[in-house]
């Protein structure tokens, strides 16, 4: 009876055979296609309402987006400055949200940025943006000075402290980035996947079918709370890239 509880291994969790191109550089699996719908449905979400010339819940919906990425996102960590930045930071927030969701649509059940290739491209992106704007808003002369060499430290201390900015700005922040959107993702999808198992397991095993009702009620809190979690991961990614143009807009004070 218990013999009859196993789970997949990790490996099955996160690898997906191809469905084209296996082992070649144009190789198209499950997280490919979800990446591809991830910015193919925002696209024609925004088409949609752009068509619309009497107001609809297409149009209602995308400028509620715009608006809540221009508010919550743009002007709470750059200023009206930032503004110019809404389409990068609503690309990247609608591409994220969508990758995510992706994790509690029936078929799919798995969240594209739970492979580490999309978090690592999105803080790539975030990264040459903010050394861009960095070096666009001060030179590069400057975005250095004031990114390695931060006012008030004494000189015999500045090489370590230099140091430690050099790895803060330039290595931590698209490290950081890309791993907290990865590891939320990832276990979020072991949770989900657990308890799915486990809930299809405890159907055929008799008396612990007993228990199903607990593991089921489980499953649908946790997709709730995924539900919750891609939209979150949305908005810390986009946010925190924010910040980081901003923190690149002006020298340290």
């Amino acid at each position: 009876m218990f013999a009859a509880l196993e789970f997949p291994p990790i490996d099955n969790l996160v690898k997906w055979p191809a469905y084209f191109g296996e082992g070649q550089f144009y190789e198209f699996n499950k997280i490919a296609l979800i990446s591809l719908l991830a910015v193919i449905i925002p696209t024609i979400l925004f088409l949609m309402a752009k068509r619309d010339l009497v107001p609809s819940g297409v149009q209602n919906l995308v400028e509620g987006t715009v608006e809540f990425v221009e508010k919550q996102v743009i002007l709470s960590a750059i200023g009206p400055q930032g503004l110019k930045y809404t389409p990068l930071l609503l690309s990247i927030f609608l591409f994220v949200f969508f990758g995510n969701i992706f994790e509690v649509i029936p078929t799919f059940h798995m969240p594209a940025n739970a492979r580490m290739a999309n978090p690592v491209v999105l803080a790539v992106v975030a990264w040459v943006t903010f050394i861009g704007v960095g070096i666009k808003s001060q030179g590069f002369g400057g975005f250095m000075k004031s990114s390695l060499f931060p006012p008030g430290v004494p000189k015999a201390l500045m090489p370590l402290v230099s140091l430690i900015e050099f790895i803060s700005t330039f290595l931590l922040r698209p490290f950081g980035l890309a791993v907290r959107l990865f590891a939320n993702m990832l276990a979020g999808h072991i949770l989900l996947v657990t308890f799915g198992v486990l809930c299809i397991t405890l159907w055929q095993v008799g008396p612990l079918a007993a228990i199903l009702p607990f593991s089921f009620a489980m499953l649908v809190g946790l997709t709730g709370f995924e539900v919750m979690v891609s939209l979150i991961q949305a908005f810390v990614f986009s946010l925190l890239t924010a910040v980081y143009i901003s923190l690149s807009m002006s020298a340290h004070h």
